[in-house]
């Protein structure tokens, strides 16, 4: 039996689906491959190459149903679905180096967002990629697409933000809500989603599901579970902070005891996955213990859901296993077992030191005991507020919390 399960995700999707045959896009452009916030700047596009040279090793290439596409052409009326005509101004203007106190005002020119040569063209291109996913969802021209150039959750209707300039995932998301589509948004980010957050928090149409690191101990230091929505939109914003050092079985819990409950009773016709891989155990910027064994759990649970994914990237900071997490994503995405090609020819460790010849997955890396269990009661107080609060909106038994969470780690 092969040890990699696939997630049947071609099988369970709607029955149009089925008779014209699946299909999956993959958005690229050397454009946007090519752009540099500056040399040093830890958000860099290279991912993405390293992402498609691992697919091509991996057997997980060119198959009869992919397509790779590039990003739509933006125009400006659009981006303001969600952002301030002003500050799309401003960043414009900025772009051809026109600086003033207003740039600074707007979160333009720090050292989380600097100012460079053609950001702006960048910034609508990343825009544009997830509306060329979205478009091709909607019109039933795909049943996956994915855009790793995407993801950016932190832009402000008015300002820039954490490494994101434009919100592609708040301008992209209404085109849905047109067609009255009901969205689930699932940010695997170690950062709070908080500019997705901003945009949906009073919308039920759009159930938002973060789950990162705790904001008192990384940017952008909030995303509380107590952050509920409001108005109608109360109960379909869902934060799930962990711990500092939260391993793959916290995470796990907090999927199964949570996350697919949501999910299968909110019911989306579509869902919108940003797969930030800055979680990982060796990322340079956050505080967690993730392996991309967990991050496969998530992405696994995705897909099983049977609905179309509109697949982004995000965070992930450590470049290799970024590509690693993302590879993976795409062969589950697709219903792929990745296979090295070149396995006995060369090894996998410029990709990380765990990775063997001829696997993907890394080695486990369990936290210590006392890390581990502050992580897990933490987990647990989280989870038991989700389901006291939220739960009841959706139509969910709360059921045993203390049992689920036994069964789930075992004896």
């Amino acid at each position: 039996m092969s040890p990699w399960p696939e997630t049947g995700l071609r099988e369970k999707l709607p029955g149009a689906a089925k008779q014209r045959g699946f299909r999956s896009l993959f958005v690229h452009s050397g454009d946007l491959l090519s752009f540099e916030l500056g040399p040093d700047h830890p958000f860099r596009a290279e991912r993405v190459q390293k992402t498609m040279e691992l697919c091509g090793r991996y057997g997980l290439w060119g198959k009869p149903w992919m397509q790779v596409v590039p990003p739509a052409k933006v125009e400006q009326e659009e981006l303001c679905r969600f952002h301030d005509p002003s500050y799309v101004r401003v960043l414009k203007k900025a772009s051809q180096g026109i600086i003033s106190l207003e740039t600074l005002r707007r979160g333009l020119g720090t050292e989380d967002c600097p100012v460079v040569p053609g950001l702006y063209h960048w910034a609508v291109g990343v825009v544009g990629g997830t509306l060329a996913g979205m478009r091709a969802i909607l019109a039933g021209e795909a049943d996956v697409a994915m855009n790793l150039y995407g993801g950016l959750h932190h832009a402000m209707p008015d300002h820039a933000e954490g490494f994101c300039y434009l919100n592609d995932i708040a301008v992209a998301i209404p085109e849905a809500l047109d067609r009255n589509w009901r969205v689930a948004y699932v940010d695997c980010d170690a950062h709070h989603g908080n500019g997705v957050q901003e945009a949906f928090y009073r919308d039920p149409r759009v159930l938002v599901i973060s789950i990162h690191e705790t904001g008192r101990t990384l940017y952008p230091w909030d995303g509380w579970e107590t952050q509920l929505g409001e108005e109608e939109g109360y109960g379909y914003n869902v934060n799930v902070p962990l711990e500092p050092g939260s391993d793959d079985e916290v995470y796990g819990l907090v999927l199964d005891s949570v996350v697919t409950p949501l999910l299968e009773a909110f019911g989306p016709e579509l869902v919108v996955a940003q797969l930030g891989a800055d979680s990982l155990i060796s990322d340079p910027l956050t505080h967690l213990r993730l392996t991309n064994n967990a991050y496969i759990h998530a992405v696994r649970s995705l897909a099983r859901l049977g609905r179309p994914i509109l697949a982004l990237g995000g965070g992930g900071y450590d470049l290799y296993r970024t590509a690693r997490c993302w590879t993976l994503a795409w062969a589950i995405l697709n219903d792929l077992e990745p296979k090295d090609e070149l396995a006995g020819l060369v090894g996998g460790m410029m990709f990380g030191p765990e990775m063997e010849v001829g696997s993907l997955l890394d080695a486990p890396h369990p936290s210590c005991a006392e890390i581990r269990e502050k992580a897990v009661q933490e987990a647990g107080r989280v989870v038991e507020f989700i389901r006291e609060k939220v739960f009841p909106v959706h139509g969910i038994s709360r059921g045993n919390l203390q049992g689920d969470f036994q069964a789930r780690r075992g004896p």
